[in-house]
């Protein structure tokens, strides 16, 4: 009876170091992650920052949210792109191509076209998502914790202007930012830089 009864004041000991160090981890995660605004009313208008092709940026504008019916999504997107974005789904890891791309140019929201990365950004992370260590403006994005979701899953990455589910943002990526913004290729189409040149 005596190693049970040090198992347990052991484990007295290692519960609450345990449960301290696991609330010191999610509160530095979401330092991190504070500069991207959480998701908001899907009734407000969002600024956005616009972008060229090439990746200039032209700008904020005002604009309303687009929201359409299911029926619309559905007439829009593929099977796959509408069970990832308006569903909320993932991936497969090292399916498509955007993971292992390394051309110039411009990733944007495959539902409304806006520009949320660019290849700039974009990084070899070894987990078969397209990665990027900082989208091209804080404001074309959102950010929400998804209910009983665990601090490993990351925290879920929406477009601003249309609320589609792009992926998650993790807070173990490169420098400068050591943020990795693991993203669904369903939810993003490339524009190439050559493209845009010619």
């Amino acid at each position: 009876m005596q190693p049970i009864k040090r198992i347990t004041r052991r484990a007295l000991w290692i519960g609450p170091i345990g449960l301290a160090g696991a609330a010191a981890i999610l509160l530095r995660h979401r330092d991190r992650t504070a500069e991207i605004p959480e998701a908001a009313g899907s009734d407000e208008d969002v600024t956005i920052a616009r972008f060229d092709d090439s990746g200039t940026k032209l700008g904020l504008i005002h604009a309303h949210r687009m929201m359409l019916s299911e029926a619309e999504w559905r007439e829009r997107l593929t099977p796959q792109q509408y069970y990832v974005t308006r569903r909320g789904q993932t991936d497969p890891a090292f399916t498509g191509t955007y993971y292992r791309a390394k051309e110039p140019g411009v990733f944007r929201c495959i539902c409304c076209g806006e520009a949320l990365f660019s290849s700039d950004a974009k990084y070899d992370s070894g987990t078969g998502w397209p990665s990027f260590w900082a989208p091209l403006a804080k404001e074309n994005l959102r950010t929400r914790r998804e209910p009983g979701v665990t601090l490993a899953v990351g925290i879920e990455v929406i477009c601003a202007r249309c609320a589609a589910h792009l992926g998650h943002v993790f807070d173990d990526g490169p420098r400068p930012t050591g943020l990795r913004y693991c993203i669904n290729e369903s939810s993003l189409r490339f524009v190439s830089q050559s493209s845009t040149n010619s």
